[in-house]
């Protein structure tokens, strides 16, 4: 029976799900399947052959305590320029903190969809308080705005959303989680390198000890700089001669703003739009390692969320093309500064969020075409499944760690395209449940 879907107003029949099994059944033929089919073929009086001996593979290093740990760290710390007094202080009384390695190894198995994450950032408190805050600061932005050619309202959002304003920066002691991490987290290394940074701001007298507090992961301050990006990016621009992201809001919407501009922000520029697709538009392009001018996007149906001429900038300029909750949700164009926002947060849930409340202060942003809330996400274990499934049936995702990311759609549109369905390359239930009919 052939499978009937609609899409676009009109019915299209794809391959029945017979034609399929055998398609796909030879997109999974493997040289591992060929070895077994020869092997049974081979005669059962087959001479065994004798195994060699097996090695006894070394036994893994022990770990170390963490006082051994600490003592070879300290010796590292003096060695790239840590005063003995400064590292004796920071570490005094310093232990493990159980609560940062369970932080470190936990993978949620729900995740909240795109709409919903939106509806908290984009809440009517959040726009109420960063309006009030637009005025109070106004001085202080413009000359921020000035130097470094950063919109103000996406800084005062990066504000928002980082640490609600300065009040939510994270209440762990800097030194100790970072300490945990590079004991015994899962990136040893990054703590390491980031520790080592931690201990190079107290060593400068940006902040004490006791108030160099942040996330468990080591974010730190009113705009969450991990220690390294802080060492590298921060400003002070108050005055006082040192860079206070924790207490001077100055500093802290300085230095995202020094950052953003040090990570290609384009003064001026927008950072994306809704937009509305054609009837019969191709999908597979939708994928942000794919650019394309704003005159090839008009060409190829794509207009504004109102359906007119698109008006984001020279036609010239490049785009992608970004459905965040697949064919079925909103569209947008997202340019330039939607990666330069990524940059500070590899998120593009995150981005759009950054540009849409970004907007919603300056009397815009609402997206018109609605979410597909009836499609629920999927939980990591179904994720697990999605993968494992479709490398069973030829198409690799790159991996099986329940993360949706390049490799994995880029195998969920294959998948698609052989199947004939919106090749959008977004994890939908519907499709594991397509995946799990060819067992």
């Amino acid at each position: 029976m052939p499978i009937t879907i609609r899409r676009s107003g009109k019915t299209a029949h794809y391959l029945g799900t017979a034609a399929l099994t055998v398609l796909l059944a030879a997109c999974a033929d493997t040289p591992i399947q060929q070895a077994h089919a020869e092997a049974t073929s081979k005669p059962a009086t087959a001479t065994p052959v004798p195994l060699p001996p097996q090695s006894s593979a070394p036994a893994p290093a022990p770990q170390p305590t963490f006082d051994q740990w600490r003592d070879l760290f300290r010796e590292q710390a003096l060695a790239a320029g840590i005063s003995a007094p400064l590292f004796d202080q920071a570490f005094a009384g310093v232990i493990p903190d159980p609560g940062i390695l369970r932080a470190d190894s936990s993978q949620p198995e729900f995740t909240r969809p795109v709409w919903e994450y939106l509806d908290g950032a984009l809440s009517s408190t959040r726009i109420s308080r960063a309006r009030g805050l637009l005025d109070q600061h106004a001085a202080t932005l413009a000359a921020i705005e000035q130097r470094y050619g950063v919109d103000r309202h996406v800084l005062v959002a990066i504000w928002g959303l980082e640490s609600n304003f300065g009040s939510n920066m994270g209440d762990n002691y800097v030194i100790r989680a970072l300490a945990t991490l590079a004991h015994q987290g899962r990136r040893p290394d990054f703590a390491h390198a980031q520790l080592l940074a931690a201990l190079e701001i107290l060593e400068r007298g940006d902040i004490s000890p006791d108030g160099m507090l942040g996330s468990w992961a080591g974010a730190m301050g009113q705009t969450q700089f991990i220690p390294t990006t802080y060492n590298s990016h921060a400003v002070d621009f108050d005055g006082d001669n040192k860079r206070d992201i924790w207490n001077s809001s100055a500093d802290a919407l300085a230095s995202a703003a020094n950052y953003l501009r040090v990570s290609n922000w384009q003064s001026g520029h927008p950072w994306g739009a809704e937009v509305t697709l054609g009837e019969d538009f191709d999908y597979a392009l939708a994928d942000t390692s794919i650019r394309k001018p704003l005159a090839e996007w008009a060409d190829l149906g794509v207009r504004n969320a109102q359906g007119g001429p698109l008006q984001l900038g020279e036609a010239s300029q490049s785009a992608s093309l970004l459905l965040p909750a697949g064919h079925r949700g909103p569209a947008f164009l997202v340019m330039n500064n939607f990666r330069s926002i990524l940059r500070y947060n590899n998120s593009t849930s995150y981005a759009l969020a950054i540009g849409l409340l970004a907007e919603r202060l300056q009397g815009r942003g609402n997206v018109l075409a609605a979410w597909p809330t009836d499609d629920k996400p999927l939980s990591r274990t179904e994720r697990l499944e999605l993968q494992e499934r479709l490398r069973a049936v030829g198409f690799d995702p790159g991996g099986v760690d329940g993360i949706i990311g390049a490799n994995t759609r880029q195998a969920l549109r294959q998948f698609q395209i052989a199947l004939g369905l919106p090749a959008d390359g977004y994890p939908s239930k519907p499709l594991l449940d397509t995946l799990r009919s060819f067992q």
